[in-house]
């Protein structure tokens, strides 16, 4: 079987070195000719566990290529996966330029035929928008006997675990109109499930819509508890005694429970904006989701205001480090991070930031350009601070050295935004600490 991915982001990217160790020929294809040319090389342009030794072995095995004309290759595939990028627009409608040019390509170079999926996250309906262009180009270049098919197949990874994911999902969404579309999905995922067959077939529309379902569920689980772990520290209540308590019954479960400072990246903040407008474009207002979107947005502000009202609003002049850049833990994405919204407040409060990511200081400059100090390590960070701001968990931050840092910073005081630390640990050290929704 031979496929074609367009588009190199993380779900591209990933989808076509993953289809490739199952043993699928795929070609990736891109625009931008220095990834393409870096991807041959072995540079992989985003951080993400496994990947870089995933793309290089397939490469050296000739299962996975790297192109930026998608015309040169297209006739000689089974099918051609959608995967470029849907960002938001200003009133939070999906922008679908992206997806519409690839379908343009494939309308106008096409001459075999093809199964042809969307893998980016898309409005419901769009999958038939890409169908109906392609059809009408067909028949403008007399091309009407040329038969081709569409299918929907929403991906649901999780940045920092991307590959585990693909490689043994949860479950695959198809959305198929036609039984030969229904067969070429199933033959191409079945090596991933042979001992369990999870692909969830339905219709295009259903499945278009369960991705934004599935991410608005998840994303108001986090709004949830943030809201929760608020009140808590209003009424003297332990959120993460109230977490397990909940999580115990099964009808609520453990996971995504955990209180923050608030979901950033590039699937939950678009997304959600995507179904609030296609819900409004249908004459409907999807309440709940908006509620959510306005705790995250409120929640982001919550690590300032613990650092302000310390300091009792005097911040002008204070230095605070910040452990983590990144919206999560095992990723380089620093796409809508709570991290920079607390960035932003600080400097704008005259505060100098000292800041370190193991991963993620070269996109963050991108955003904050030169001005915070980038520290070489969690310590070189803190030297010399008023306070020390954690709001991304990653590994490396979970158990530092409180000595060393107790005679580093000026002001012993942690605001730990994911809860990684215990209260009575820091106090031994002559710490103050403040997490989200605890006494």
């Amino acid at each position: 079987m031979k496929i074609a991915v367009v588009g190199t982001g993380y779900v591209g990217l990933v989808s076509g070195a993953c289809f490739a160790e199952m043993g699928v020929e795929v070609t990736c294809v891109d625009i931008d000719r220095e990834k393409i040319e870096g991807l041959k090389k072995g540079v992989i342009p985003i951080y993400e566990p496994g990947l870089k030794n995933l793309v290089v072995r397939n490469h050296e095995a000739n299962r996975l290529h790297f192109t930026t004309d998608l015309p040169s290759v297209l006739n000689d595939m089974d099918m051609v996966f959608i995967a470029v990028g849907t960002p938001s627009e200003d009133d939070g409608t999906a922008d679908l330029s992206q997806v519409m040019t690839v379908a343009q390509t494939i309308a106008d170079h096409m001459t075999t035929p093809l199964l042809i999926v969307t893998k980016s996250t898309v409005p419901v309906g769009t999958s038939f928008k890409v169908r109906d262009l392609i059809r009408k180009r067909l028949d403008e270049r007399g091309m009407n006997d040329l038969t081709f098919d569409v299918a929907s197949n929403p991906e649901f990874l999780k940045e920092g675990a991307a590959v585990s994911d693909f490689m043994s999902p949860d479950r695959v969404v198809v959305g198929v109109e036609t039984e030969h579309a229904k067969e070429l999905m199933t033959r191409l995922y079945r090596p991933f499930l042979l001992n369990n067959f999870r692909v969830i077939f339905m219709d295009i529309l259903s499945a278009e819509m369960t991705k934004y379902a599935s991410n608005a569920m998840l994303a108001t689980r986090i709004s949830f508890m943030n809201d929760v772990a608020n009140l808590c520290e209003r009424v003297g209540a332990d959120v993460n005694m109230v977490r397990r308590g909940m999580g115990s019954d099964s009808r609520i479960g453990r996971s995504f429970l955990y209180p923050g400072c608030g979901y950033g990246g590039s699937c939950f903040p678009k997304d959600i904006r995507a179904l609030i407008k296609t819900a409004e474009d249908y004459g409907y207002e999807m309440r709940v989701i908006k509620a959510v979107e306005e705790v995250n947005d409120r929640q982001k502000e919550v690590l300032f205001d613990k650092l302000s009202n310390y300091f009792e609003g005097k911040l002008q002049g204070k230095t605070v480090a910040v452990w983590g850049l990144s919206f999560k833990p095992e990723t380089d994405d620093v796409r809508e991070a709570p991290s920079l919204t607390l960035i932003r407040a600080l400097l704008k409060a005259g505060v100098a930031v000292r800041a370190y990511d193991p991963a993620a200081m070269e996109e963050a400059r991108r955003s904050l350009g030169d001005t915070i100090y980038y520290a070489t390590d969690i310590y070189d960070a803190a030297n010399g601070t008023d306070a020390l701001i954690v709001p991304t968990e990653w590994k490396e931050f979970r158990l530092p050295n409180w000595s060393i840092l107790s005679k580093i910073m000026n002001t012993r005081l942690v605001i730990d935004g994911r809860n990684i630390y215990n209260r009575d640990e820091l106090a031994s050290h002559g710490f103050d600490y403040s997490g989200i929704g605890q006494k």
